[in-house]
């Protein structure tokens, strides 16, 4: 549906605004990310890993957002990759902590820089202000959204 096609009613409510300019961002990124043979899940998993260290499969899918059904799939891709490597825990010999390689930190730049290019064509008509105050606002409503512990 072309937007002169699409009718008022939706052209004004704030959730089809939203579902149509994710599934643009979607692709946008998805394309960016593709040229590094990546996929968010990719992104993900290694920017957490950047940030938090190492960590446990469960502690990573939490804090990734990534399910649990798909964490295990991820890593696999990735050190199948040599981006990131298991070792198992010294406390519980069950369980394997995930660590990045320096290869993983070379790749994580990559995929910054392809995501940036993506958030910078998904919002080239906005201007810096205007992209701060839609962050802003994103923000508050996930926030406002998201569950609660």
């Amino acid at each position: 549906m072309q937007p002169a096609d699409t009718p008022h009613d939706l052209r004004t409510t704030p959730s089809w605004l939203l579902t149509q300019t994710a599934t643009h961002a979607s692709r946008i990124v998805s394309t960016a990310l593709g040229t590094r043979h990546a996929r968010g899940y990719h992104y993900r998993l290694l920017a957490t890993l950047a940030e938090t260290g190492p960590a446990s499969q469960a502690d990573l899918s939490r804090h990734s957002g990534i399910d649990r059904s798909d964490i295990v799939a991820t890593i696999n891709d990735l050190a199948d990759r040599d981006l990131v490597h298991r070792q198992p825990d010294p406390n519980d010999r069950r369980r394997n902590i995930i660590h990045i390689t320096p290869a993983g930190r070379r790749e994580l730049t990559h995929l910054q820089h392809a995501l940036d290019t993506a958030q910078d064509t998904l919002l080239a008509p906005l201007d810096p202000t205007d992209r701060h105050e839609l962050v802003r606002l994103l923000r508050r409503l996930l926030t406002h959204h998201e569950p609660r512990d």
